[in-house]
């Protein structure tokens, strides 16, 4: 049984969701950094592969009442072949599993805020039911993309095609629910965004904030905390140089001793802060969302 956190900073109460655990190429997770270098903090199967977390963030506003999840995983909606590539371990934990420890069920989801729209973010908005057919898994929530975000899924270049899948995207857009927001957007007062454009075009990171303290939900930007040098930038980035720039200018404003990082992949850190040795930025500590 999977180790649940929350903390409760009103008007917001925090809950980890994990919601599977799954593998990715090591040489794809980290670039240019040679083997070598990242071995030496994480490690890998005999395919070269990284155990990964799928770890969401659900927020309880006390001020409006309204549940908020931010990403939901990968799903359930694979053949044999798909799940043997990316080791798919959902004996860890479930979605549906990791919300009823903590008192949830995913009616009472009021707002699915997407990072962003590749396949293990957003994979859980669905399922297959009895027939075989599609159903909303949150039959009452809101989904929340950004719009940059939402035209780059929908007109995929031929590289970040493989990432956004027809059956997840498709729901969503014919639900009725969906809502294209900008760059800065408030959810309302204590919860906002920022957005970054190296990973993919229009990737949100929800930012919560908790009496002078902040928690950053970093998704892509900083998939595990071995990710927060500088040059340590994942294969997977559409534009890697952008990410350098945008991770240099956030990771500048996270070394304020407020600022906390939720890690949605990291299978063993779930929250962290950022320090400065030098040029050199590196974690801080590791902690859980109770002790903040």
């Amino acid at each position: 049984m999977v180790m649940l956190t929350k903390t409760a900073h009103p008007p917001f109460t925090l809950y980890s969701v994990e919601t599977g655990r799954f593998k990715l190429d090591g040489g794809a997770m980290f670039g240019v950094v040679p083997k070598t270098l990242w071995s030496r903090h994480i490690e890998s199967d005999d395919k070269n592969r990284i155990n990964m977390a799928m770890r969401c963030l659900l927020i309880k506003s006390e001020a409006t009442g309204r549940t908020y999840l931010i990403d939901n995983g990968s799903g359930h909606k694979f053949d044999e072949k798909f799940s043997s590539i990316y080791g798919f371990d959902y004996a860890h934990s479930t979605l549906e599993g990791s919300l009823k420890q903590q008192g949830f069920d995913a009616a009472g989801i009021t707002d699915v805020i997407f990072s962003h729209l590749h396949f293990d973010h957003c994979g859980g908005t669905t399922r297959l039911n009895e027939e075989g057919n599609l159903e909303h898994v949150f039959p009452n929530a809101r989904y929340w993309v950004v719009e940059s975000h939402w035209e780059t899924a929908s007109r995929p270049n031929a590289r970040e095609k493989s990432s956004f899948f027809p059956e997840n995207l498709g729901p969503i857009s014919d639900s009725g629910r969906l809502n294209l927001i900008k760059p800065g957007h408030v959810y309302e007062d204590g919860l906002t965004n920022m957005v970054m454009n190296g990973h993919t075009i229009g990737q949100q990171l929800p930012v919560v904030h908790l009496n002078g303290k902040r928690l950053i939900f970093v998704a892509d930007l900083l998939p595990t905390h071995v990710h927060i040098p500088l040059p340590w930038i994942m294969g997977y980035d559409m534009y890697p140089a952008t990410t350098l720039e945008e991770k240099e200018e956030f990771l500048a404003g996270c070394i304020d001793g407020k600022t906390y990082l939720f890690f949605e992949h990291d299978a063993d850190c779930e929250v962290g802060t950022v320090e400065k040795d030098g040029k050199n930025y590196r974690i801080g500590k590791k902690l859980t969302l109770s002790d903040i």
